[in-house]
């Protein structure tokens, strides 16, 4: 996105520079949509906002600045169709996420922007009318704009270590407390934990082994189920979709869209109890009435997981006892995957201390933030990308207009 800044400033000789940390751009979006980059959602603003966290009202200037049928069509015109899939979810026509950083990086370059590579930035001070960026390769650099959007902590293979966090707290923002978000729910018994690992052990390692019961439930896809959260008891939120069991935990749309809530609840000592409704068409008696027929309701694998994990002492339940679970299939969370598979990192630079419509830094000139290094997430269905999108054009075309007016 900063392809804009750069094709409109450049007659002006005002020079365009990406510091990239690692030795090719983009490695983390390679990774989303399960390698397809679900790159946007199609809905207007009204279905948009809702999945928007903490405060939807701030993404508002930028999503009008660049809504979703804009940004297809930026693609577009420039040698990248895209399809729409359910749930408004927007991919490359080609279903390859190669494609959509090839159209970037490509955008970048023609429009006389200098890309480079393997450029770690390790420090960020201010002098009275720069910004002096020293690198880890020994090059420095100085700009009167900069942007960061160094992305968050999830996925730090790819780069994202937090680097944007420290140097906007040096700058004097305030950054709110992080955590991973859409992000694998491991219930109790789900893996198998090494003793002394601590009771109150939220952060789970995904590579840990998995338990029987993990072992039984791993690779089971749910369809249209129910899912119910409840939080030290009390019913907090309920979801209807798609949900996996995978080698992290509880996963797939639905699970995710609960993560955040649950990761965040978990953190301050609540219990998590999630519950499955296997069944959200039929009420508790029509299922007792299908009495020894019940399992013809669920595939094989399914109804053996589900057996293993609610009857693990009674081969034979009454009808009752199945259609109860049926309705109420229950799992204790004992905590979740953090930030090496997370997709999305929560919290991060104050709102209150960014200008929504400039996404300037309040009290600290020049500067701009983008992308996931703001106290800004959302649920999963191309959201989150839109949110850096959007946000990078406009921190690039606020950035750019104030050098221009000096």
């Amino acid at each position: 996105m900063a392809a804009w800044g750069a094709a409109t400033v450049r007659e002006r000789a005002l020079r365009v520079a990406v510091l990239e940390k690692m030795p090719r751009p983009a490695r983390k979006l390679m990774l989303t949509g399960k390698g397809r980059c679900n790159f946007t959602n199609a809905k207007d603003w009204e279905a948009f906002q809702p999945h928007i966290h903490p405060n939807p009202r701030f993404l508002r200037p930028a999503f009008f600045n660049l809504p979703p049928e804009k940004l297809r069509k930026l693609l577009a015109d420039n040698g990248l169709p895209s399809v729409v899939e359910r749930g408004d979810r927007v991919f490359p026509a080609s279903r390859q996420a190669v494609d959509v950083v090839d159209c970037l990086e490509r955008m970048v370059r023609q429009a006389g922007v200098e890309l480079l590579c393997g450029k770690e930035v390790k420090t960020v001070a201010r002098s009275e009318n720069a910004y002096n960026l020293s690198c880890a390769d020994g090059s420095r650099w100085e700009c009167g704009r900069l942007i960061i959007a160094t992305g968050g902590l999830s996925y730090p293979t790819t780069g994202s270590t937090g680097d944007g966090y420290v140097w906007a707290r040096e700058a004097g923002l305030e950054v709110r407390p992080t955590f991973p978000s859409l992000t694998a729910l491991v219930p109790k018994g789900y893996k198998m934990i090494p003793e002394g690992a601590g009771k109150g052990l939220r952060h789970i390692e995904r590579g840990l082994p998995l338990s029987p019961l993990g072992k039984s439930l791993c690779g089971i896809s749910l369809k249209n189920i129910g899912l119910s959260v409840f939080i030290d008891g009390q019913l907090s939120c309920s979801e209807q979709g798609d949900l996996d069991f995978t080698d992290g935990g509880i996963e797939g749309p639905t699970g995710f869209r609960v993560s955040r809530k649950c990761v965040s609840a978990l953190n301050n000592g609540s219990r998590i109890r999630l519950e499955i409704d296997l069944k959200p068409g039929l009420d508790e008696r029509r299922l007792a009435e299908k009495g020894p027929d019940w399992h013809k309701l669920l595939p094989k694998d399914i109804a053996r997981g589900f057996l293993a994990s609610s009857f693990p002492a009674s081969p034979q339940p009454d009808a009752a006892g199945l259609a109860r679970a049926l309705k109420h299939w229950s799992f204790d969370i004992a905590g979740y995957v953090g930030y090496e598979r997370c997709v999305i990192t929560a919290g991060g630079v104050c709102l209150g201390d960014v200008s929504a419509k400039t996404l300037s830094a309040k009290g600290s000139e020049g500067l701009y933030l983008a992308g996931e290094v703001l106290d800004l997430d959302a649920d999963t269905g191309g959201y989150n990308l839109h949110i850096a999108f959007s946000t990078g054009l406009l921190a690039g075309q606020s950035a750019a207009l104030s050098a221009l007016s000096l």
